[in-house]
């Protein structure tokens, strides 16, 4: 629960673009969180910058990617806004659709210069949130994309592990457990404790994927 817990700690800020002066400072924002695609065009042709931050950070096609707002973050990519642009809590578009789900947003983010090696506030890649929350799409999208699948985060944990640390052990899980394996996940990378991700499994009664796990030749 250690990961749950920092997240619930480090609640997304709120967006300036909400409304009020704030939203009026930033048009582009309110038009990309409203999927407002014709807005966006004319506030664009009218010089808005693409990649102004509001007051958590965030840019435009960030808060489109946050409402998974498809069209109005269509358009801002296509426009040229930056995939790769962190906010205050190091999100970035391709981050965050990493983490979410998003996959429609994450195939743009990839097509239009996503950095693959780019991490998140705890140290991780796109990869390992979307492999703890069960997105087995995206799991697979950013498999083949090319993004390492034993990167190490800052509590220690690669993708392998945290989809068994912290996910259910229920049929995702155990699909992305698979890619992973399959993609040549390192099944004997411990923790920093030195726990497995057999060990883990193992302790969390997760049978089908201590089944894998030990057919991988884990230990």
């Amino acid at each position: 629960m250690l990961r749950r817990s920092i997240l619930a700690s480090l609640a997304v800020l709120p967006f300036a673009s909400s409304g009020g002066e704030a939203g009026k400072a930033f048009p582009l924002h309110v038009a990309a969180g409203r999927n407002d695609v014709a807005g966006i065009r004319r506030l664009l042709a009218e010089g808005a910058p693409i990649d102004a931050r509001d007051g958590s950070g965030a840019t435009a096609l960030l808060v489109a990617t946050h409402a998974n707002q498809v069209e109005a973050a269509r358009a801002l990519i296509e426009a040229g806004a930056d995939v790769n642009a962190k906010d205050g809590i190091n999100d970035s578009p391709y981050l965050y659709a990493g983490a979410r789900g998003h996959l429609a947003i994450l195939k743009m983010t990839l097509s239009h210069g996503a950095d693959l090696k780019s991490t998140n506030r705890y140290g991780g890649t796109a990869l390992i949130p979307a492999a703890e929350r069960g997105h087995v799409e995206t799991v697979r999208t950013l498999i083949e994309a090319g993004v390492a699948v034993d990167h190490i985060n800052r509590l220690g944990w690669t993708a392998l592990l945290e989809a068994i640390i912290l996910g259910d052990g229920g049929e995702r899980h155990q699909q992305i457990v698979g890619l992973l394996v399959k993609a040549g996940a390192n099944v004997n990378l411990a923790d920093k404790d030195g726990v497995t991700p057999l060990r883990h499994a193992r302790t969390k009664g997760q049978k089908p994927i201590e089944a894998m796990l030990l057919a991988a030749h884990a230990r």
